[in-house]
């Protein structure tokens, strides 16, 4: 393994069947994890700030792992080999899946694979959001913790005493919905139709009766703004909000707007609609608002569940098999010529 600034590349193996581009930068775990692959499975990766390496390498891939940097039809088009994108995660809303399949290149994700993390890292910022976690840990930190405020009793709550309502009901949801009930939370739950479950309500009822609602949805065409300046009116004042989905799904402007005002009282974000959020964005100077930077996923157990799942695809695209969840319908046993002419 050599190391050269951002890139950490590693060559595996003299004659490998497959070249995989990993646009990320491993840490040990994920390089004894596939040191075992090493005579059929070429990984070299990059971080995902690295253009000038992603770029160069590129051509040569047979196979890209993606995690969050947008991938595009131009981008696609300067790998002639290309037969697999595979999502490190669920949600393939960076990937353009159109042009991938017009390009005759699959694309995989790996639905579920994340769920225990994301859902135990929604919980987290739900009882940060709640508790006021940053202001008290900077004022402990500031030796002004004591004396007591007994104020504060009037501005925190148990997850117990709240109604929880998650929008969108899938792998994550279900987790966090396991989660906060156990806690005694009441929960409800809306997605696209009524599921028939007791705790099924539409959407407006949903807000209107939340004194958390958490987001559980993946970004597509309709759910962009899903929570917009008209959704956040609906919800009850002093409502908390928490987004581990994508960050376009709320209008961070409105959310801001609420926050201010006090309507919203506090909110817990993992994803942002610019990411890395800009540094002089407004919701960083909010008080009631706990941030972290789109990592409610990654832990060493998701890390280890994605390159498993990653290098088993790898394996069924080497033996002529489809590749395991495919987003997109395309023949993935067609040689490398017939893809190279579709693309110049």
């Amino acid at each position: 393994m050599a190391t050269t600034g951002s890139e950490v590349e590693m060559c595996m193996g003299q004659s490998p069947t497959l070249k995989v581009l990993g646009h990320f930068v491993p840490g040990n775990g994920v390089l004894e994890q596939l040191a075992p692959e090493a005579y059929w499975l070429d990984v070299r990766f990059c971080a995902e700030d690295d253009d000038d390496t992603f770029y160069a390498r590129l051509p040569d891939a047979d196979v890209i792992w993606h995690v969050l940097r947008p991938l595009s039809e131009a981008d696609m088009r300067q790998a002639p080999r290309l037969r697999l994108v595979q999502q490190m995660g669920s949600g393939v809303d960076a990937i353009d899946v159109g042009s991938a399949t017009r390009l005759g290149v699959a694309v995989a994700n790996m639905p579920g694979a994340n769920a225990a993390s994301v859902a135990e890292g929604t919980v987290l910022l739900m009882l940060a959001a709640l508790r006021r976690l940053p202001e008290l840990d900077r004022a402990t930190r500031s030796a002004k913790g004591w004396p007591l405020d007994l104020s504060l009793a009037e501005t925190v709550r148990n997850i117990g005493g709240c109604t929880v309502g998650l929008v969108g009901y899938g792998n994550i949801a279900k987790r966090v919905e396991a989660a906060v009930a156990a806690m005694g939370a009441r929960v409800l739950h809306t997605s696209t139709r009524d599921d028939g479950h007791p705790a099924w309500r539409a959407m407006p009822e949903l807000l209107a009766n939340s004194d958390i609602v958490s987001l559980h949805v993946p970004l597509s065409r309709d759910t962009r703004h899903l929570i917009d300046r008209a959704a956040l009116t609906l919800m009850k004042p002093g409502a908390c909000v928490v987004n581990t989905s994508r960050g376009s799904i709320v209008d961070e402007d409105a959310l801001i707007e609420a926050l201010r005002a006090g309507h919203v009282a506090a909110a817990g974000l993992d994803v942002f609609a610019v990411e890395p959020i800009p540094a002089d964005h407004p919701l960083l100077a909010l008080d009631n608002v706990v941030l972290t930077p789109h990592v409610s996923w990654s832990t060493v157990d998701t890390v280890r569940r994605y390159v498993t799942e990653a290098i088993d695809n790898c394996r069924r695209l080497r033996d002529g098999l489809p590749p395991a969840h495919m987003v997109n319908s395309v023949s993935t046993t067609s040689e490398t010529a017939s893809q190279d002419a579709v693309r110049t």
